[in-house]
């Protein structure tokens, strides 16, 4: 069977992709080989109708080795990370994070940090052959319980970071009727704040339909109508966070990553003036760090791949232009109420509007065109597609740069193109798009 692992756990279509049989067996293999009978692994779960379903298939998979099943209910996908690093247990959690209610996920924690390659290739050949794993007979079976103290304890150390940052801060919320619905209203309105708070009546189907951070227009209405101070997106799991500003308008991952670096920069705490990033961030915050004294590291597309190289630079900022922020100094995963606790903190010391601080990060245009090709993969082999981009690189200079990469699910050679002029990257996507076509096909 082909690879279930993706860039964050296992995640599809509930009934297809994802099934109760699956998770059964996750459950399985992870007690097996990251518990022991006696121990425990941790359940947490998002708002969709099939976590119940999925959280309840883990547990019959967990205690048929003699583990027992923590069921913490409807926690963030961060709250059980928090929970697995000081409990010093596995987890699982059931998400599929920023997608749509017919999709979910299963993503796997170990010591309070996601699992990496080499155990998920552990758990793929369990999944593979679970007879390695054998049976229990009823005496030695785990138990399931649930145990609602993860959340206040993460509500907790979230406070701790926050500090009085908030008191008196008119802020609105979108909990994008998912599991920040469960901490956010209430963490907020206990740091100080008067609290809007949208979309947080999850009903099992509505999570991040038309709202949370992939759909923030309401946000932005709402905050710029009241005249707040600033609007917080989160996902459907809260492990990612696009915000608004005073005005209304948006502030992206990369925003505030740049707000916050700068923040850091300033201070002293930005851990060798290092912000790592993917290789989709725009230059533009490139450009805004380094002018400050920071430098920037890209990585490719995945915050597995930002946290690594986090580790290996020893940073503690990094993250993605979609809102997954990893500050490492406070939490091994990204986290949408961190994320939004460290902006805010950002914006109370500057003492300026959120809108001032997003526009000292500039944005370059880019220009992003999907090829449809039939040999998505041979791109780089092609000599005359190859040169064509090493002139166009030698072209744009220090002014942009020219990012392609193969679409991991379509037949689709995707090429972006940014730079300081609009229309001279736009014809290059153009050229290098049409060359990709009569090229790979």
């Amino acid at each position: 069977m082909g690879r279930r692992f993706g860039t964050d756990g296992i995640r599809g279509v509930v009934g297809s992709d994802i099934t109760a049989a699956l998770a059964l067996d996750l459950g399985r293999a992870v007690a097996h080989r990251f518990g022991e009978p006696g121990s425990s692994v941790l359940i947490g779960r998002d708002t969709r109708r099939s976590g119940e379903m999925l959280s309840a298939a883990l547990s019959a998979g967990i205690t048929a080795t003699g583990v027992d099943a923590v069921d913490l209910g409807v926690v963030t996908t961060p709250c059980l990370v928090h929970a697995s690093g000081e409990e010093g247990l596995p987890a699982i959690m059931v998400s599929a994070s920023h997608n749509a209610a017919p999709d979910n996920g299963l993503k796997v924690v170990i010591d309070g940090r996601k699992a990496v390659g080499a155990e998920e290739d552990t758990l793929e050949e369990l999944l593979d052959d679970p007879s390695a794993i054998g049976h229990r007979p009823n005496a030695e079976l785990g138990r399931v319980r649930s145990d609602r103290g993860a959340a206040a304890s993460y509500q907790r150390h979230l406070a701790d970071i926050a500090g009085d940052a908030f008191e008196g801060l008119r802020l609105a919320i979108d909990c994008a009727n998912g599991s920040a619905s469960q901490v956010a209203p209430e963490l907020f309105r206990a740091l100080g704040a008067e609290v809007t708070v949208l979309f947080d009546a999850p009903d099992g189907t509505n999570i991040n339909r038309g709202c949370g951070s992939t759909h923030p227009e309401r946000l932005a209405e709402t905050v710029s109508a009241a005249g707040l101070d600033l609007g917080l997106a989160f996902d459907g799991d809260a492990d990612r966070l696009i915000a608004v500003d005073e005005l209304g308008g948006l502030v992206d991952g990369d925003a505030v990553m740049g707000i916050c670096a700068l923040a850091r920069l300033a201070d002293g705490t930005l851990r060798n003036n290092l912000l790592v990033v993917t290789v989709m961030s725009n230059g533009g915050l490139d450009r805004a760090v380094r002018a400050a004294g920071g430098r920037m590291v890209r990585t490719p597309v995945g915050d597995r791949h930002v946290f690594e190289a986090m580790e290996r630079d020893d940073a503690v900022l990094g993250g993605e232009q979609s809102g997954h922020i990893i500050f490492r100094d406070r939490a091994t995963t990204g986290d949408g109420l961190v994320t939004g606790i460290e902006l805010v903190r950002a914006l109370r010391s500057s003492g300026r509007p959120l809108s001032e601080l997003a526009g000292r990060i500039p944005r370059l245009p880019q220009v992003v065109i999907n090829s449809v090709v039939s040999r998505r993969d041979e791109w780089q082999a092609d000599p005359e597609l190859s040169t064509a981009i090493e002139r166009a690189t030698t072209e744009l200079g220090d002014r942009g740069r020219i990012l392609v990469r193969p679409s991991g699910t379509e037949p689709k050679i995707r090429i972006m193109v940014e730079g300081d002029e609009a229309a001279e990257i736009e014809r290059i996507a153009r050229e290098l798009a049409t060359l990709a076509a009569a090229r790979l096909n």
